[in-house]
């Protein structure tokens, strides 16, 4: 660990902007830890897509340091279909959370983009130089252009402002708190909600998408919660940081070791209709690793520990909801 902890948190105000969401929950959860007074702020009270919604709440708390952790999130599907959306809302909300920072003096503030901005056929493990020099993976473009837009106002921001705004880019994400909804899910969550339906309805296939062939690495998002805490601690730099697991899986092992854990021992039907995303996809992690960070969960472990939260909220009532439905319906 290093010796000094740049921005301590002891004592501080946090705001964590997307508190409910996958990320911005595990950060909760991971600040509990700290000795700060934790800020949160629900969609009923507050939209972040309203510049002035957001400057008012802004001068009214006061925050001292910000975790930008909302964002219009979704997979495959989700971003092909809606592209507006996922462009407008995430400019918007970085735009505005930013902005206000900037206006009220907050002292430091983490954006957190995603790994899908950097070109679909980057040199693997990805390094934050290959940002802007090729072209993007079409299936999540917009979302990608959106998140570029927010590093770079944060390195434009301490450029002409001097405010301590970093970057940090998350690898793919997945643990308790995912969004398990098929049309909206990531790969994780709707392979797990998928399988765990498979079997408690008896089917001999399960579609996945694509051929399987695709590597990807995957990261427990309270492994990322400690990350981007430790980031804020002790970085402070232009240069965007990545935060990642260094551990690759194709999506075909990924389904194969879901199908284990969630007791299905049908076949896996692989849907080459689908879109397969970028063939590969890891992110080159070492600068924050260098600092003294690790990740401590793995993924056999992570993944049974997220299949227990979705039993626990989620999964038992679909699985009978399932069952009644094939029943009816023969």
């Amino acid at each position: 660990m290093p010796e000094t902890t740049l921005y301590p948190l002891s004592g501080r105000r946090v705001w964590v902007a997307g508190h409910r969401g996958l990320v911005g929950s595990a950060l909760v959860r991971r600040l509990a830890r700290e000795d700060c007074e934790i800020l949160t702020a629900g969609r009923d009270s507050l939209d972040l897509r309203s510049p002035d919604q957001v400057d008012l709440w802004m001068k009214n708390v006061r925050p001292e340091a910000v975790f930008v952790a909302a964002a219009k999130v979704g997979g495959i599907h989700a971003n092909d279909t809606q592209p507006a959306t996922f462009l407008y809302d995430n400019l918007m909300i970085e735009a505005n959370v930013i902005e206000a920072a900037r206006r009220y003096g907050v002292e430091k503030l983490v954006f957190l983009g995603s790994s899908c901005i950097y070109p679909r056929l980057a040199p693997q493990p990805i390094p934050a130089s290959a940002l802007l020099t090729g072209a993007l993976e079409p299936t999540n473009e917009w979302y990608a252009i959106a998140k570029i837009a927010g590093l770079k106002l944060c390195q434009a921001y301490r450029r002409q402002h001097g405010c301590d705004f970093i970057s940090l880019m998350p690898t793919n994400l997945y643990g308790p708190g995912d969004n398990f909804d098929l049309q909206q899910s990531h790969v994780v969550p709707a392979l797990i909600a998928k399988a765990h339906q498979a079997r408690a309805t008896g089917a001999a296939s399960l579609s996945v998408w694509g051929s399987g062939t695709p590597l990807r690495e995957f990261l427990h998002v309270d492994d990322a919660a400690d990350g981007i805490v430790f980031a804020m601690q002790h970085y402070s730099g232009e240069a965007i940081l990545n935060l990642g697991s260094g551990e690759e899986v194709s999506i075909g092992d990924l389904a194969r070791m879901i199908c284990t854990i969630t007791g299905y021992s049908g076949q896996l039907a692989f849907d080459v209709t689908k879109p397969d995303g970028t063939p590969r996809k890891v992110v080159d992690s070492s600068e924050l690793r260098a600092m003294g960070w690790q990740p401590a969960i793995g993924l056999e472990a992570g993944l049974r520990q997220t299949y227990r939260w979705y039993l626990d909220h989620i999964g038992l009532t679909k699985g009978a909801d399932a069952i009644r439905r094939q029943r009816a319906y023969g």
